[in-house]
């Protein structure tokens, strides 16, 4: 299983992006997808996740600005952002984990400047 993120960049503050994180290599449905994200000298922490069946979660600094979406295959989440504060600043990784073990994608940086 491979998992490729995407879509980061540089936005100022008040702007929108939306990451996405494909999931390869295997037929079978994902049973959720969580996102992350790090800032240099600190821990990943999560953002949010979404389940199989549409149900989301959101760590509550993002709350009614980032939404989770994935299509009903689950080989496609995304994160838009919007309203987006410096604090968000990092970059942001997807996670799934299948058959008990733990994938995650590469990182795509956000940059959001003030």
């Amino acid at each position: 299983v491979q998992l490729q993120a995407s879509g980061g960049g540089s936005v100022q503050a008040g702007g929108s992006l939306r990451l996405s994180c494909k999931v390869f290599g295997t037929r079978f449905n994902i049973n959720g997808v969580d996102w992350y994200r790090q800032t240099p000298g600190k821990q990943r922490e999560a953002v949010g996740s979404i389940t199989s069946r549409g149900i989301t979660n959101y760590e509550d600094s993002v709350k009614g600005r980032f939404t989770i979406s994935r299509e009903k295959t689950m080989q496609i989440a995304y994160l838009q952002m919007n309203s987006l504060e410096s604090e968000d600043t990092a970059v942001y990784y997807c996670h799934v984990t299948y058959r008990g073990l733990n994938y995650w994608g590469q990182g795509t940086l956000v940059t959001v400047s003030s």
